[in-house]
């Protein structure tokens, strides 16, 4: 049976992914923090599903679950970087330790995962690396500028990895979503009211939807997908007229009087 593994796999769209690659005949390794979420998950989808509990924004711990997964299970077939987070705020209003932490997922997570399994399969000369990412990475929206950033490095490990594997049978894919119903907006309080209007030209996408196209992806890999119709034309949209699309963004987002004035530190 093929390996994949899936991070972020406790909830929303991570969950999905697993319980979808399950049903196409994977042996699953769910990868997060949240050990009780994780053995849930683990459960609903069968002997087939493995909890690994790390935090994949640490490289040590990653290095370790590495271990015994090659160990236990052998090398992935396809990776799924679905861990991320990060509450949306300007720039004045995020701490550089809150920044740190933007970082650690998707960023830091995709990164330390791949780096992890990369000679493994280069070695094997196949595998497939499904990173999950957001629009901001390709058309920012007001007030969200960590969140933005974290989203862009993880679009530009995406494009450094398509030049470095060319011709070695891994493939690097980025999977990029609209709105979700999905529990991220809960577990990152304001962020749904500063969402573009723009946005809601776009239908919501159920958790389940999402993990069954990274399903599809993980059988026949495309660099870039983007779901559903409507982000794919401002994606086309933005390659033709980047500015309007920009401006579109700008004047449907979020107001900076809206926003509460920043904590002062006192610097005495």
């Amino acid at each position: 049976m093929r390996l994949a593994l899936v991070t972020g796999a406790s909830s929303g769209v991570g969950a999905s992914a697993a319980m979808r690659l399950a049903n196409r005949g994977y042996r699953v390794v769910l990868v997060a923090r949240r050990e009780a979420e994780l053995r849930n998950e683990a459960k609903r989808i069968g002997a087939n599903a493995f909890v690994e509990v790390c935090d994949a924004s640490s490289g040590q711990q990653v290095l370790a679950m590495s271990e015994r997964v090659l160990r236990e299970h052998g090398v992935p077939d396809v990776i799924v970087n679905s861990a991320g987070a990060g509450v949306w705020k300007y720039i004045e209003h995020t701490s550089p330790e809150e920044a740190m932490v933007l970082m650690q997922a998707p960023y830091f997570a995709a990164f330390n995962v791949t780096h992890a399994f990369m000679a493994r399969m280069l070695a094997r000369r196949s595998g497939v690396l499904i990173h999950v990412n957001s629009p901001a990475a390709f058309f920012p929206w007001p007030s969200a500028v960590g969140y933005t950033a974290a989203r862009w490095a993880l679009r530009g490990l995406h494009e450094g990895l398509c030049q470095d594997l060319a011709g070695t049978g891994v493939r690097s894919c980025q999977v990029v979503f609209g709105k979700i119903d999905s529990p991220y907006f809960d577990h990152n309080p304001g962020t749904r009211s500063k969402l573009p209007k723009s946005a809601r030209l776009a239908r919501t996408l159920s958790t389940d939807e999402c993990g069954d196209l990274i399903a599809r992806v993980a059988e026949k890999p495309r660099r870039d997908v983007f779901h559903p119709f409507m982000l794919r034309l401002f994606v086309w949209n933005n390659r033709i007229a980047p500015a309007t699309v920009r401006w579109i963004v700008r004047i449907t987002g979020a107001r900076r009087e809206s926003e509460p004035s920043p904590t002062r530190i006192d610097a005495r």
